[in-house]
């Protein structure tokens, strides 16, 4: 009888995995897995997450995406390095259709215009800048009261986001160009000329994102209107800003950290900037980046400024908080906000983070893969490939989160765990990396003003006759049903 012969040598396990393609599931000829993914996306990048892994590859109507929900592929993703970039010119990227090589959020990396844009825009958006056009922001946020009042003294609800579109674009032309574009004249006040145009211009962006490359040589298609819609919004943006900017105003010197505050709004300050050199920005630079701040800034604030107000209904006890807050600040002032003020809210600032982490109106961040590229996980990219961290499901990932399906502001009251989840690539609402979203300050400054101004005021309750539906088609996701009705407050 032979006896078995024990191993001497102890077993190692290996922690090296094989490399591989990103994984997803089984295509169907001509439409790829455009029914895996449609119309609950969102839903449907979880479900396949689940299922696959944290890297996943879907083909849509022939277009080829790699997606991730793992915070440590995101960190590789989003940084500017010899893996991969941000180049909108590539036609499988999200944002190719708004491609304006002109302009800091749309322009490729490698474009001429990065590196000037790079340098004049961002102190615009810096605390300093959005310091000085508090005043702007303010007097915009308020312009809804007349039509808010009468709803509320009408006792009717409100298609929520419709309202945020307008007022958020009402702050953002406001900071942008210094006009009231006067839209809450009554509630019936529609949105203005220019408003219409970028709105009409971000739908059609988005559906020919959608359709098969071979789609834009038809005769008759989103595209062929998408460059018509695209000139005019040019066309208006332009004539707003000849009158914004003072043409014979004196030179604003970069090095001057104070400058900004000479200038009348974010256009008269890139018109008037000089770097070092005494040299400006090109004036088709300048109007590029406007019409795309304008456009950026319209879409992502309406999603997040309804998102917002959703969520002070749908989660009890926080609108009252928030209500209750803002009464102990108010005291020390005359209504009238400073930036610091805003900022320093705490259960305001830590509100809005949690709408960022579940209601992130961005969802499709990508970059482009410079060359073959092998990610945490042994995941294979191929060199031109278009990866997207996806930030729903990212900051959703319960490998990373603490009961991350529950809405929790006082998530955020722990010390430091904003800037450590951030560090994780856990936490990334406006990106990150050298092309993260210049505008966040703006943003979310803008978010709190009108928080601040509206939960004063009013008391909103859900009013929406059916479960809340997101729309799948639009550039960022916006809620298309969410209604809430008006009270107002008696102080």
């Amino acid at each position: 009888m032979t006896m078995p012969v024990k191993n001497p040598c102890p077993e190692l396990k290996s922690t090296f995995v094989s490399i591989r393609e990103p994984p997803g599931p089984r295509l169907i000829p001509f439409v790829g897995n455009r029914y895996e993914l449609y119309p609950d996306v969102l839903g449907n990048y979880d479900r396949l997450f689940s299922l696959y892994g944290p890297m996943i590859k879907t083909v849509n109507m022939g277009t080829t995406i790699y997606h991730t929900n793992d915070p440590a592929i995101a960190r590789h993703v989003l940084r500017e390095d010899q893996l991969f970039t941000k180049a909108t010119s590539s036609p499988s990227h999200p944002l190719h259709y708004m491609a304006d090589q002109d302009c800091l959020f749309t322009c490729d990396s490698a474009s001429p215009a990065f590196a000037p844009s790079h340098k004049f825009v961002p102190p615009t958006m810096s605390p300093r800048g959005i310091a000085h056009f508090m005043p702007l922001i303010q007097d915009a946020a308020q312009s809804i009261f007349p039509a808010f009042d009468h709803l509320a003294d009408a006792n009717l609800a409100i298609n929520v986001y419709q309202y945020m579109f307008k007022l958020a674009s009402q702050i953002v032309w406001r900071v942008m160009l210094n006009q009231d574009l006067k839209q809450f004249e009554s509630p019936q006040t529609p949105p203005s000329f220019p408003v219409r145009l970028f709105g009409q211009y971000l739908s059609l962006m988005k559906k020919s994102s959608m359709r098969p490359q071979w789609f834009k040589y038809l005769p008759f298609n989103e595209t062929t209107k998408l460059k018509t819609v695209r000139q005019q919004v040019l066309d208006t943006t332009e004539e707003a800003m000849k009158k914004s900017i003072r043409k014979d105003g004196p030179p604003l010197p970069l090095s001057e950290p104070n400058a900004i505050q000479s200038a009348a709004c974010v256009a008269d300050f890139l018109y008037r900037a000089r770097d070092k050199q005494g040299k400006g920005m090109p004036y088709e630079l300048v109007l590029g980046n406007v019409v795309v701040s304008c456009g950026a800034g319209f879409t992502t604030s309406s999603s997040l400024l309804s998102w917002a107000l959703y969520s002070l209904v749908r989660y009890p006890g926080n609108q009252q908080r928030l209500f209750e807050e803002i009464t102990r600040h108010r005291s020390s002032n005359d209504g009238r906000w400073t930036y610091d003020e805003i900022h320093g809210m705490k259960f305001l600032d830590c509100f809005v983070k949690e709408v960022l982490r579940l209601h992130s109106p961005s969802f499709q961040t990508a970059r482009n893969a410079k060359q073959d590229a092998v990610l945490p996980g042994g995941y294979l990219i191929p060199k031109g490939s278009i990866v997207i961290a996806c930030f729903p499901s990212l900051h959703k990932n319960p490998a990373h989160w603490e009961n991350p399906q529950r809405f929790d502001p006082d998530r955020w009251a722990q010390e430091g765990l904003a800037a450590q989840m951030a560090r994780q690539g856990s936490y990334t609402p406006f990106a990150a990396g050298g092309r993260g979203c210049v505008g966040f300050n703006l943003a979310l400054t803008q978010v709190k003003m009108v928080l601040v101004e509206l939960a004063y005021r009013y008391e909103f309750d859900d009013s929406s006759p059916e479960a809340v539906m997101y729309d799948p088609e639009f550039l960022v996701v916006r809620p298309l049903n969410f209604y809430a009705g008006i009270t107002r407050r008696m102080h």
